[in-house]
């Protein structure tokens, strides 16, 4: 999906005049500047790169497997590289509409810094070389569930989801949700049941995460023509869905206090942080949050009637930290003592 730049001339950040009919992707694919590590690094999205190691070394302790220090490095640095694919090429497909939104247009691609090409063939070389050294170093059953991560985030959500339903998230979620999942494969060779009650915590945590931000982005994914559920269901829809979501997620996120993965700590974290989170999503749901203009100036700015979504998506983040951030303080303490 391209669009057409306006009837007149630009300058880029290099100082080169833009064609008046070039559409934004095609121009910036064309004309990319000479790229610095850096460019490279920022492809692989490491602030989402951060979350995705810190779950899956929680998942990898959680395990209580003896692991030789060498390969849980190995393991923990090959989810970290799949993690960098994915973002490659993410940002290789989207170049269009990332060139169409505030929240996206710096990215190396838009900025015309390295080509759709590059970015791709970066991806691809890093997925194979992170799922056959996984594969080599590991064991083979972490490095399928490795590729198959990478191929649901690029082409599952990416390709196939993302611009054609508002369910984009809901589905496209099970990607992120993986990491801790693949690191408890790498300790142990499977995947029990409270490896995947890590994997539901994420799972349905995306959702009012993700929708609470868009509540007051939506034009900018309306502009970008990515069908985000407050663009396509409306405001009031979306926060109905997503105090949906978080009613089931909060007595997910206290589950693991009952079958053995969390103790006393995880308890009063996933107890007093659920009722902050769903006493945020029942208020957020009472308002008008995402109703008329969305947004404000500047990039993360947020408008009087916004900021019940604004306050549900900052306290998210810390929620989901706080909770892995428990199972790994008990684990690890368990692990150090024994």
């Amino acid at each position: 999906m391209s669009q057409t730049a306006p009837a007149f001339s630009s300058a880029d950040d290099a100082g080169q005049t833009r064609p008046a009919s070039a559409p934004d992707g095609d121009w910036a694919a064309s004309t990319a500047q000479p790229s610095a590590w850096l460019d490279y690094v920022m492809l692989m999205k490491p602030r989402v790169m951060s979350l995705v190691i810190f779950t899956a070394l929680t998942g990898l302790v959680c395990a209580d497997r003896p692991m030789h220090p060498a390969l849980a490095v190995i393991a923990i640095l090959c989810i970290a590289i799949g993690a960098g694919a994915s973002g490659a090429l993410n940002m290789a497909y989207e170049a269009d509409i990332d060139a169409l939104m505030k929240r996206t247009k710096s990215r190396p691609i838009p900025r015309g810094r390295v080509r759709k090409g590059d970015a791709a063939a970066f991806g691809l070389v890093l997925a194979a070389f992170s799922v056959m050294l996984m594969g080599l170093g590991v064991g083979l059953a972490p490095a399928a569930i490795l590729a198959f991560t990478i191929f649901f985030y690029a082409v599952i959500y990416t390709m196939l989801l993302k611009r054609w339903t508002p369910q984009n998230i809901v589905i496209g979620g099970a990607a992120g949700a993986f990491p801790p999942l693949l690191g408890w494969a790498a300790a142990s060779g499977d995947a029990p049941l409270n490896a995947w009650l890590m994997f539901a915590i994420i799972f349905f945590w995306t959702p009012p995460h993700f929708w609470a931000l868009s509540l007051y982005t939506a034009t900018d994914y309306a502009s970008a023509g990515v069908p985000m559920m407050p663009v396509v269901k409306g405001p009031k829809s979306t926060r109905r869905q997503i105090l949906a979501y978080s009613l089931l997620l909060v007595p997910i996120g206290i589950a693991p206090a009952f079958t053995g993965l969390g103790g006393g700590l995880y308890l009063a974290t996933a107890g007093i942080g659920g009722a902050i989170f769903l006493g945020l999503a029942i208020r957020l749901a009472l308002s008008k949050a995402g109703d008329g203009e969305p947004g404000a100036t500047g990039l993360y700015a947020v408008k009087p009637g916004a900021r019940e979504a604004r306050d549900l998506f900052a306290v998210s983040i810390f929620y989901l930290f706080a909770l892995f951030a428990a199972l790994l303080a008990e684990h690890g303490w368990k692990a150090l003592v024994h």
